[in-house]
């Protein structure tokens, strides 16, 4: 049985989400199709490329992810497919895999061209999921593509480190559900520059001088309830491996969140210095 992700830019209101599923039980009948998620942010690469990261390892080797974000095919925005880490990935070639190919090296990389051979103005109905049904049928990546040496890349969403090797210069490339900010600081990076030094790390007028490891290492769990630090900030090293800034228990509809009490949003900067 195949195993079939869709993470897209749709939302949930129009019918586009549910035509791509009702295409690909057309087109692979015994499929088990995963929802990662349709709630990307309107053509938010960054925003795709860490949703992605941070989902797709949990699944089988020799599954199949269909990317719909900034998904229209023009002269720059060339339709890929590529085996990478054990999975296939289906998606338009602007530096959404960017972050995840920064880790690995893709085992094989086609430029998509069937294009003539299917009528389409929705590209992830028609030519995303033909390509992942001959995927899931057995079928090599060459059939559909010719091979491409590499994929785009997101320059400019790196760290910066200084010569000095004293600072580490990130940015913001996520805010989740609960209004934490995520950066693109990694936890390997900061280990490498940093090398156990004291630091202080700014995002605008918040500051961090220690880092956890789980949300709840930043609480003192021997004092009674009623005197629990809800609502204070801390910085984690999280799920994913990156640094990301929150407020213990926050609700973004009520008494705030980090995003919205440190004013960060994307892109923002956020520099640790080291001592």
């Amino acid at each position: 049985m195949a195993i079939i992700t869709l993470t897209t830019d749709f939302g949930e209101k129009d019918h586009f989400a549910g035509a791509v599923k009702g295409a690909i039980y057309t087109e692979v009948p015994s499929a088990k199709i995963v929802d990662i998620s349709h709630s990307i942010a309107p053509f938010h690469i960054t925003e795709a490329s860490y949703i992605i990261k941070n989902a797709y390892r949990s699944f089988p080797e020799g599954s199949i992810h269909i990317i719909g974000v900034d998904s229209e095919l023009t002269p720059e925005n060339k339709h890929i497919a590529l085996k990478l880490d054990g999975h296939y990935f289906i998606c338009a070639n602007n530096g959404i895999l960017s972050l995840i190919a920064s880790e690995y090296v893709p085992e094989k990389i086609v430029e998509i061209n069937i294009h003539d051979k299917v009528e389409s103005n929705f590209p992830v109905l028609d030519v995303f999921v033909k390509v992942a049904g001959h995927l899931s049928r057995g079928g090599t990546l060459e059939v559909i593509g010719k091979s491409i040496p590499g994929i785009k890349q997101l320059k400019e969403m790196e760290p910066l480190i200084n010569p000095e090797k004293n600072q580490i210069k990130g940015n913001v490339i996520y805010i989740d559900n609960y209004g934490n900010v995520v950066t693109n600081i990694p936890k390997k990076l900061f280990e490498k520059i940093g090398k156990g030094r004291k630091f202080n790390m700014r995002a605008r007028t918040a500051t961090f001088t220690e880092i956890y490891n789980t949300y709840s290492e930043a609480i003192n769990f021997d004092t009674d309830m009623i005197n629990r630090e809800d609502g204070k900030k801390l910085a984690i090293f999280n799920s994913g491996g990156y640094i990301e800034l929150a407020i213990y228990k926050s609700n973004p509809s009520t008494v705030g969140s980090a995003s919205t009490l440190f004013g960060l949003e994307y892109r923002d900067t956020v520099t640790v210095n080291f001592m």
